[in-house]
């Protein structure tokens, strides 16, 4: 089942100007079967190279060679982290071409590490490569395709997992996403890093969904030192498999808390490391409540794109706003989110408005009505305002 993705227009809308795109995204999270798609319909032909078979790294023995002789195809390249020496030839081709007036659709670069992948090509391929990000399927994707929300929610955005043949299956396949990460993306992206304890990082991470990052106490159980924490949580980060949201440190004369909240960013991949197989387990474990605002600031995050800088925002008296997006330097929106279906925004978010000047006052709720609540905020459901941000940016 093919799902259309909100990613491919802007693929093929930055092939058309750039000579090369890095699209990033978790391993399995649906690059090669949208890199494929675009490459079923692309002008000129294409060349699909997955670097992680033996025999397509043989092709590249003479890499500048092979990929000189098919100009004029897109050719895309999967896994290039495995052959981080690429980017040189890539530079030579890209600036040969561009000479001879080609300056656009030749190479799209699929990857897993963010951070990683970036610092490569950017130490090479300055100026000659755009990046796009690919996340797991979200709520307009999802619903666009027939698929409710509160399955989403429980079996998160992969797409073995959401769609799996039932709760079932779609559970069995999770652990076995994970133990991948854990033996082999952790050893190949940190070889110095321990796997076992990483995961048993993610899986505490996960218990503490939402919460702030008390890297101290995960230090002392962990037996490890609060800065190799910080390395480990930096790794899952750049995986794109965890989200350090940051506080809001503006000047409004407010004592202000300083430590990051941590959300594992897929709501599946958190319901598996808990193993939470059905709704009814989801609705009774206490991480439901927290379960249910990382899903929403997730695809809220994602629909509000580049432009717009997350963060959360909490006083030590206890003002605070779950998710305050920030434009152009100003914070611009609060987003309040209640898994309640008579949704009322607590004091101290309006006590957290007023003290930012924001108008733009939003309660995100499991429902689909909207209607206004006290103090000038607005009761909305998630797929109602995930659909205002991506309008404001055009997508």
């Amino acid at each position: 089942m093919m799902i259309d993705r909100h990613a491919e227009t802007a693929i093929r809308q930055t092939l058309a100007h750039a000579a090369a795109v890095v699209l990033l995204g978790p391993r399995q999270v649906g690059k090669t079967t949208l890199a494929r798609h675009i490459a079923a319909s692309w002008p000129g032909g294409t060349v699909y190279l997955d670097l992680e078979r033996p025999a397509d790294r043989l092709r590249l023995d003479d890499a500048d060679a092979y990929l000189r002789a098919q100009s004029g195809k897109l050719v895309i390249l999967d896994e290039i982290h495995r052959v981080p020496g690429m980017f040189d030839v890539l530079r030579g081709i890209i600036d040969d071409n561009r000479q001879a007036g080609r300056r656009s659709g030749q190479f799209l670069l699929l990857g897993s590490a963010a951070l990683d992948l970036m610092r490569q090509s950017s130490e090479t391929l300055a100026g000659r490569v755009a990046y796009l990000d690919i996340a797991p399927f979200d709520i307009g994707e999802a619903a666009a395709a027939g698929l409710d929300a509160t399955t989403l929610w429980l079996r998160g955005g992969f797409p073995d997992s959401l769609l799996a043949r039932d709760d079932r299956r779609s559970l069995d396949w999770r652990p076995d996403f994970i133990r991948s990460y854990l033996e082999r993306d952790v050893p190949m992206f940190a070889p110095r890093l321990p796997a076992e304890t990483i995961g048993r990082l993610w899986t505490m991470l996960a218990h503490q969904q939402g919460s702030l990052l008390n890297q101290a106490r995960l230090a002392a159980a962990l037996g490890v030192a609060n800065p190799t924490v910080d390395r480990y949580i930096d790794l899952l980060v750049d995986l794109q498999l965890l989200r350090r949201l940051r506080p809001w440190s503006g000047n409004v004369g407010k004592r202000l808390i300083k430590s990051p909240k941590v959300y594992v960013r897929d709501s599946g991949i958190l319901h598996g490391l808990l193993e939470l197989e059905t709704l009814d387990g989801l609705l009774g474990h206490p991480v439901c409540g927290l379960s249910f605002e990382g899903y929403c600031i997730e695809n809220l995050v994602l629909a509000a794109g580049s432009r717009r800088v997350p963060y959360f925002y909490r006083t030590h008296a206890g003002a605070e706003i779950d998710l305050l997006l920030e434009k152009g330097g100003q914070a611009d929106i609060a987003i309040e989110i209640k898994r309640s279906s008579a949704p009322s925004p607590a004091k101290g978010y309006a006590q957290a408005c007023d003290d930012l000047r924001i108008t733009r006052r939003y309660v995100v709720y499991p429902g689909n009505e909207s209607f206004p609540l006290r103090n000038g905020a607005q009761a909305i459901g998630l797929a109602e305002l995930v659909g205002l941000l991506r309008a404001e940016i055009g997508g």
